[in-house]
């Protein structure tokens, strides 16, 4: 398997908080780290010029939406994301699992893949853990996932235990084929395994224990922050982040708001990718240091004095009143995602930036604590 470079910088005595740096071919990635989401090759609203002026080195994209459009041969034949897109930090793409999984009334899963259904055309299409493989080697991202089965938050603990068996079985098969197709684009990809199980315990031990035989470049931890409780969420997070080694990224999928980020760097997760900061921000609301502010509110007409957060040097903050940007949400205008997403993004490299450099001091604990409290206060 090709391994990551990995270096630990620095450790949290109270807890299992970590600052790792690992490097692709196309940046160094310093953890704990925020992955904005750029589903369809690009991060909604946000140019690649002003993702690198909020600090990002690495930013996900879709398998399965860029499988149906524009199509990984396209993407290929352009090649690769980051040319395609102008991005020359790194890429993670995911495997596709998830909205695959997420459709299963138009789907068909057996030991083989998965039988599923266009939601833009309605063609059929089949996803093998070669075939994903072949999807996002030439897609080019430099971290990929293997194929996994995601079960829902509702399934019995036999469907759990059968997708732990699905997941376990592809994942062998994706290392195997991912060996076969070399470096289409002149560098190497890194496969991560996904560790599946719900909330059960002894299942995400055996999906770890085996996925970690198999050697993986890192690990991620899937199946969380689909309907469970936070606290079951945070908990499994933490133990399953236990069981994986200790010299490679931890990754966990899906997952989630600021709170939810720092209590789970304090479980050992190094990665953590999330839609909340653009979603939110087409929605109108920003994330603060002093809580949620929702721009839509009338209490923000005439504040012409406060950018959205006192405390942040984001080009929105340090050029627009909540008064005006409230303007230009409520007139419809375009430049008000555009800044309201700015923002969040910028908050968010700004908080596990933060986390770092706490970490590494040893003082990460208390400044956790102080952060959660401010962030949980009503609109700021």
């Amino acid at each position: 398997m090709d391994k990551l470079s990995f270096r630990l910088r620095g450790a949290d005595g109270a807890s299992a908080a970590r600052a790792v740096t690992f490097s692709t071919a196309h940046s160094t990635v310093e953890t704990p780290i925020f992955m904005p989401v750029g589903t369809q090759a690009t991060v909604k609203s946000m140019s690649p010029l002003e993702l690198r002026q909020c600090g990002c080195p690495i930013i996900l994209a879709n398998t399965y939406h860029l499988h149906l459009r524009p199509g990984s041969k396209l993407i290929h034949e352009a090649g690769g994301l980051h040319k395609f897109e102008s991005w020359n930090g790194s890429i993670l793409t995911d495997s596709g699992g998830f909205q695959v999984f997420s459709l299963r009334d138009i789907s068909k899963i057996t030991d083989d893949g998965v039988e599923f259904q266009s939601h833009i055309d309605g063609s059929r299409h089949f996803f093998s853990p070669e075939a994903v493989m072949e999807i996002q080697h030439e897609l080019g991202a430099d971290i990929i996932m293997a194929f996994d089965e995601c079960p829902p938050s509702s399934a019995d603990s036999f469907k759990i235990e059968t997708a732990v068996n699905r997941t376990l079985v592809w994942a062998a098969r994706c290392r195997e084929h991912h060996h076969k197709l070399h470096f289409l684009h002149g560098y190497p990809q890194h496969l991560f395994g996904i560790v599946q199980g719900g909330t059960v315990k002894p299942l995400r031990e055996r999906c770890a224990r085996e996925l970690i035989a198999m050697d993986f470049s890192g690990y991620a931890i899937g199946g969380l922050a689909v309907g469970e409780s936070m606290e079951s969420m945070y908990e499994t997070a933490a133990y399953t982040a236990s069981l994986l080694p200790e010299d490679k990224p931890r990754y966990l999928m899906g997952v989630g708001t600021p709170a939810d980020i720092l209590e789970c760097i304090s479980a050992g997760i190094d990665m953590f990718d999330c839609v909340l900061p653009t979603r939110n921000a087409r929605n109108g609301s920003a994330f603060t240091s002093a809580g949620k502010v929702n721009i839509r509110n009338s209490m923000h007409t005439r504040d012409f004095n406060h950018p959205l957060d006192d405390k942040c040097s984001c080009y929105a903050c340090s050029n627009f009143s909540r008064a005006y940007i409230r303007h230009l949400y409520m007139a419809g205008e375009i430049l008000a995602i555009r800044l309201m997403t700015l923002h969040n993004i910028h908050f968010y490299m700004e908080l596990v930036r933060n986390a770092r450099e706490h970490i590494i001091a040893g003082t990460y604990g208390d400044w956790k604590k102080e952060m959660i409290v401010n962030m949980s206060k009503d609109e700021a």
